[in-house]
């Protein structure tokens, strides 16, 4: 195994490095108006430095974090170190300290770069870059800096943008899978939800392949993890489920951390405890540990923590209280100022297109980006009461069909306009269709009379519910097969002959437009 976080490392041979975004070394070296050069040590590709720091002390151990590319110009070097153990000596403190380059400045001082001081970078793995003398260390310290800071804000916009498209597939109707790909895909890697009880309920993305083992390189690692030699034995897969285990709340036998991390074959792990309190994890494993991605699986984890937990506060105790009420006779009205609003909306919605079936944690998700926590699945519709203070507005992967603002006796009434709202949506391929409630022709009908001349007229289809569902939806749509048997779900042909009943029944010619006019106004009292 090549390292393990579980256990903090407080060992002085592993400095702390901030947690800023690295600068690669390459992209010094390809700075022209440098002119550095190369001139010992390896060339690796992911060599990075955290900062530049200048000194002329013979023993810069001391005054150096780790991650720095140090600059001397050799005033520190005396006239017989060649003959000596001076530059081993040197250069092995640098490397101890975690230095990650040498840059050696030539004139004043010295007009070439010390053959020892080439060997001695070489015997010890650690860069050493020749600084021509047009070169000032200042002006190497701005170029480090510039880019560090063209990294930083690279970072910050990885993170923002990762941030927007976890919370846009949080609201999605199959928002765990979705978070679970989104995060995937900006790591680079795979992205696991555990249960309480450890196993796998969703997972997306692939585990990184291992990087090759360098059996010259030694395990290492503070914790017993790192003395049981797992990467021997374990896979990444199980070593991540095992960090779930290290997190998952304990009950009786103490608090858990919050994460845990590790690091297998070049693949970095990390587990959070959801804080729903309900035991599930976060598994997270990617090829590398930038400085953004412990903020990106965070956000994640938040998400999912809403997703997955029941929450429980006032808020939820006034809906239990509500709820209560009812079941004991309570008029609606006076249950509703526990719900926190007199005028709702209803809202009826299901997956947009082929989307998969509504389950309760979709539907959360959908309650939760409407602004309510009142929800209900049936079927593949979902149904959710909204505060009339609150707008609302479409949602990426759903179709809805939303009524006019009702006080709580007209939940009912809101709850029908929802419904033919939803179905007129999905006729028309619209992502939200709103049932009207401006003031119409209808309205100046006294209420009692309009219901009575729907009842007589509509008597003869009345106990057939098919045929009234099926006219209510054709003169909704303007006598569109097509778009009624989306609606309905059903074969236009069938349309056409659930219209042609519905004619035979009422004797009356539906072409006409007067009679489509009150019959529509019929449906609407009915």
């Amino acid at each position: 195994m090549e390292e393990s976080s579980t256990v903090p490392d407080q060992s002085p041979s592993a400095p702390a490095v901030p947690p800023t975004p690295p600068v690669p070394l390459s992209a010094l070296l390809a700075r022209e108006d440098l002119a550095l050069r190369l001139i010992a040590g390896p060339a690796e590709p992911d060599t990075v430095i955290h900062w530049a720091h200048t000194s002329e002390m013979a023993d810069p151990y001391p005054y150096l974090l780790g991650g720095e590319l140090l600059l001397s110009a050799g005033v520190h070097i005396p006239e017989a170190a060649g003959s000596g153990t001076y530059f081993d000596d040197y250069v092995s403190r640098i490397v101890a300290a975690g230095g990650a380059a040498l840059g050696f400045g030539l004139a004043p001082v010295h007009d070439t770069v010390p053959r020892a001081l080439v060997a001695a970078c070489d015997t010890h793995g650690l860069p050493l870059l020749e600084v021509p003398p047009r070169t000032t260390f200042s002006g190497v310290a701005r170029a480090v800096w510039q880019l560090m800071a063209q990294a930083r804000l690279a970072e910050l916009r990885r993170v923002t943008e990762a941030q927007q498209s976890l919370a846009a597939a949080a609201a999605r109707p199959d928002p765990v899978p979705a978070v679970l790909r989104q995060l995937a895909q900006r790591v680079g890697g795979r992205a696991v939800l555990y249960g309480p009880e450890g196993a796998e309920l969703a997972r997306a993305g692939r585990f990184p392949p291992p990087a090759p083992r360098d059996a010259a390189r030694p395990a290492h690692g503070t914790g017993p993890a790192a003395a049981s030699h797992r990467a021997d034995t374990l896979s990444p897969e199980e070593v991540l489920a095992g960090l779930a285990g290290v997190v998952r709340p304990r009950g009786a036998q103490g608090p858990a951390p919050s994460s845990a991390t590790d690091t297998v074959g070049g693949v970095h792990l990390a587990a959070y405890a959801l804080g729903s309190g309900e035991g599930f994890v976060l598994g997270v494993a990617a090829p590398r540990r930038d400085p953004g991605d412990h903020t990106i699986a965070s956000v994640a984890s938040v998400l999912l923590s809403l997703l997955t937990g029941e929450q429980q506060s006032g808020s939820g105790a006034a809906r239990s209280a509500a709820l209560v009420r009812l079941l004991l006779g309570a008029a609606p009205e006076t249950v509703a100022p526990l719900l926190g609003g007199e005028r709702w909306v209803v809202v009826h919605a299901r997956p947009a297109g082929d989307g998969p079936a509504p389950d309760a944690v979709s539907a959360s998700a959908l309650a939760t980006a409407l602004g309510s926590a009142l929800v209900d699945v049936g079927g593949d519709i979902v149904r959710v009461l909204v505060p009339g203070d609150r707008e609302t507005v479409a949602q990426p992967g759903w179709t809805c069909g939303v009524s006019a603002p009702a006080v709580p006796r007209g939940w009912a009434a809101a709850d029908t306009q929802a419904a033919r709202a939803l179905a007129r949506a999905r006729a028309t391929r619209a992502p939200l269709v709103r049932h009207g409630d401006r003031p119409a022709l209808a309205d100046l009908v006294p209420a009692a009379d309009a219901e009575a001349h729907a009842h007589a007229l509509l008597a003869p289809v009345a106990g057939i519910p098919a045929l009234t569902e099926t006219l209510r939806t054709w003169l909704s749509l303007h006598g569109s097969w097509d778009r009624t048997a989306v609606a309905l779900s059903v074969h236009r042909n069938t349309v056409r002959q659930r219209i042609a009943r519905c004619a035979a029944l009422l004797s009356m010619d539906l072409d006409d437009p007067d009679v489509r006019m009150e019959l529509w106004f019929a449906l609407r009292d009915d």
